[in-house]
């Protein structure tokens, strides 16, 4: 496959940055990679430069043609809000520079759309992550299991635009380990196209 079907997902930040990537076939997809990039002590500057090369590697090992980023949630902490604005931005622009088309996700819609609760706690992402991808673990961190999670909801986007109707998902061609969405996730799903407050083209 060219890639054309594989999707990066990204959970940004300054010192630990989630990657996960998974790719389409039809109506199911499966992950192909996903972990964490540990920034080194030192500088924040320094940071971001480890970030971005880290995902560069990942882009160019695997070749996604489209990525999906977590978009700024402020809360009640604005510095934390800044930091995690500086690490999406240099996410951003390691997916752009490689031509990916990138898309900005909520972290509300994204718990919504593997959990069926966008208040959902992320021991129960972690859950469902592994439920929907047929893993053979849970993923090891909070970030590989967000950004999986960023891509998961990125691909469901595209299979409503593009294949009305599709309602699996399933692990590499061939597992055997095939099976519907529940029905909670898919109801979430079906109603995604029309809440654009909370999909943001970049």
């Amino acid at each position: 496959m060219d890639g054309a079907d594989r999707i990066l997902g990204i959970d940004p930040g300054t010192k630990n940055v989630g990657y996960g990537v998974i790719e389409r076939h039809g109506s199911a997809v499966f992950r192909l990679a996903s972990g964490c990039i540990a920034a080194p002590a030192g500088s924040l500057a320094e940071r971001l430069v480890a970030i971005y090369r880290g995902l560069r590697e990942v882009i160019g090992i695997y070749s996604p043609a489209s990525a999906a980023v977590e978009t700024v949630f402020t809360g009640n902490n604005p510095k934390t809000a800044v930091a995690i604005g500086e690490g999406r931005g240099v996410a951003v622009l390691s997916a752009a520079e490689h031509g990916l088309s990138v898309t900005g996700y909520e972290p509300a819609l994204v718990k919504r759309v593997v959990a069926g609760n966008g208040r959902a706690g992320k021991e129960q992402v972690r859950r469902m992550v592994s439920l929907l991808l047929n893993l053979p673990e849970i993923p090891a961190t909070d970030h590989e299991a967000d950004a999986l999670a960023l891509a998961i909801t990125h691909a469901r986007h595209l299979d409503i635009g593009g294949a009305a109707g599709t309602r699996r998902m399933a692990s590499r061609p061939g597992s055997g380990r095939r099976g519907p969405l529940p029905d909670f996730v898919q109801r979430q799903l079906d109603g995604l196209a029309k809440r654009t407050g909370c999909l943001t083209r970049i």
